[in-house]
């Protein structure tokens, strides 16, 4: 595809601002009011890839539903460049949408799916054939015009869908779980496929997905939502490397709590004590309400705890180990607690049985103290 056709596609990229959105639905059994949004606030930067995140019934889908137009909201402003299209229908927008069933139309064939946008755009022969043809060229199309949806995989299906949204010069691009109908394999290619799509075309993009490892490796940044509030949101190694909550710890990736009191601060490292031990940690995040003298919680990720048969800061017992060939996970038995330890490389490091008495290290600037 020629760079100019790749700068037309990117030009009319434009930032999303919501502001103090809320969206409420009446119940009908109860009859009662549903807050399905409440208050929002985000800034999705011009040219930003960003991905809500969060559990069934958290609100990502109803926020991106109502900056495609498909649902108002009950109050607050949608912002998509320096428009308020909060009350605007979703063909006046400006957005294209790719969705989780790619929504192709079984009776024309691929290119004529592709171009359809176009056509009722009412845009001239001539260059409906010529963008159409640049994006088909552009998504590895070539040689599947003439067929049908149906006489292609899912993975060149979700091509086909991606292309259908592109091709009008969308100021901003939707995606609702487009890849969660594709086997794991096929949904880590075609991710990377969309990453590398989106960053060349510069298209402003928010993202909905379920799959914590999609959203990290697809994202600038993670918005995470829970019950209709955002609850944390950063680039992935923020999200990942600095969880706010106990909630976004264990949302995201594998997360071990271990109970402690929290005494006091020796310079800017928190001092926790557990199991009648103090230890220090220097980089010990926000402690949002951590109360001297009062309960906390260490916060650290399998993979940021060393093993040692001789010493370290915590002594445990081997309760489980399960190999994997890149990694053996172990459970320790942190008195009645059990914490779980990823050792990468195991061919270069000491290996334990069940039964192993052992002493588990906090690797420095890996853990994180919550109330």
């Amino acid at each position: 595809m020629s760079n100019q056709t790749t700068d037309r596609l990117g030009k009319k990229s434009s930032g999303v601002i919501l502001k103090d959105v809320t969206k409420i639905f009446q119940q009908p059994d109860t009859g009662k009011d549903f807050v399905a949004v409440d208050h929002i606030n985000l800034h999705i930067q011009d040219g930003e890839m960003v991905t809500l995140l969060g559990p069934s019934g958290c609100g990502k889908t109803t926020t991106l539903r109502m900056i495609s137009g498909f649902e108002y909201p009950t109050s607050g402003s949608v912002m998509i460049g320096d428009r308020d299209v909060a009350k605007v229908p979703p063909n006046k927008r400006g957005i294209s949408m790719v969705f989780q069933s790619y929504a192709l139309f079984p009776h024309l064939n691929i290119w004529e799916n592709i171009a359809y946008g176009l056509k009722v755009a009412k845009m001239s022969q001539s260059e409906l054939v010529e963008r159409t043809n640049a994006v088909v060229e552009m998504m590895q199309l070539k040689g599947f015009e003439r067929r049908f949806p149906n006489q292609l995989s899912g993975g060149q299906q979700q091509r086909v869908a991606l292309a259908r949204a592109v091709v009008i010069e969308p100021s901003v691009l939707l995606f609702d779980e487009p890849l969660s109908n594709l086997d794991a394999k096929l949904r880590e290619s075609m991710r990377d496929e969309l990453r590398a799509l989106q960053k060349r075309l510069g298209i402003t993009s928010l993202y909905v997905t379920h799959d914590q490892s999609e959203a990290m490796a697809i994202s600038d940044r993670v918005v995470i939502m829970k019950d209709g509030v955002i609850c944390q949101e950063g680039s992935p190694t923020e999200i990942y490397e600095q969880p706010n909550s106990r909630f976004v710890a264990n949302f995201i990736g594998k997360a071990n709590f271990i109970e402690g009191t929290f005494r006091g601060m020796d310079g800017t490292s928190a001092l926790v004590e557990v199991g009648g031990k103090t230890i220090s940690i220097p980089v010990p995040g926000s402690m949002l309400d951590v109360q001297k003298d009062g309960p906390c919680c260490l916060t650290v990720r399998p993979e940021s705890i060393q093993l040692s048969a001789k010493e370290g800061q915590l002594p445990g017992r081997v309760s489980r180990a399960t190999y994997y060939g890149a990694k053996v996970e172990y459970e320790v038995m942190l008195g009645e607690h059990p914490i779980i330890v990823e050792v990468y490389n195991p061919q270069l490091t000491e290996r334990f049985a069940e039964g192993d008495e052992v002493y588990m290290t906090l690797i420095n600037r890996c853990v994180r103290v919550l109330r």
